[in-house]
């Protein structure tokens, strides 16, 4: 079975799951050769015993229309991970979790899906753009940034703290990525 990639964003009240609340997350299930194949999102209750962390706080207030969206229509995590295991199954592909930072978006994602489902379809592995870019630029790790990444590599997509749309949009990064180190040239 081939893998699909799953690009995967989290917008949250706090920089770790459990003191902090997960408030949505958007993935876009792509096939290497960039083909979006289905989408999946959901906005998230809080977390009973969780708390917005002060500078998160801070920095939601400057995102009014972002604060807005991810706050529509929540639903359990619980109700919201088991949907989300589901759709992981049913795609055509190994999914593989690909995320700019990994080690942020997936941290969340891995201990929702451990807390209200009890297992992860992604395993204990996921897939950082980031040191993917080191790779490929030939440099180093903090300067793998995407502001200085080839513009070629950029599809012309939004990034606007909606979950789903940044997935989108990283998600479509990543394939031009990946076309490029598979020997495909410039997108």
């Amino acid at each position: 079975m081939s893998e699909i990639y799953i690009s995967t964003d989290v917008e949250t009240d706090g920089p770790i799951p459990g003191p902090h609340s997960m408030l949505s997350f958007g993935s876009a299930a792509y096939t290497a050769d960039k083909k979006l194949v289905s989408t999946f999102e959901a906005n998230l209750e809080t977390l009973p015993e969780a708390s917005p962390h002060p500078k998160t706080a801070e920095w939601w207030a400057t995102q009014p229309e972002a604060w807005e969206a991810c706050r529509k229509d929540t639903v359990s995590p619980s109700d919201a991970m088991n949907r989300y295991v589901e759709w992981l199954k049913s795609l055509p592909g190994r999914p593989v979790f690909v995320a700019y930072p990994a080690g942020f978006d997936f941290l969340f994602v891995y201990w929702y899906l451990i807390r209200f489902t009890g297992e992860s379809p992604f395993s204990h592995s996921a897939l950082d753009m980031k040191s993917f870019a080191m790779a490929l630029l030939k440099t180093d790790y903090r300067e793998s940034t995407k502001r200085n990444m080839p513009k070629h590599w950029f599809d012309k997509l939004p990034h606007t703290h909606v979950a789903l749309d940044d997935a989108i949009e990283q998600g479509a990064l990543f394939c031009n990525m990946l076309k490029e180190n598979r020997g495909g040239g410039h997108v």
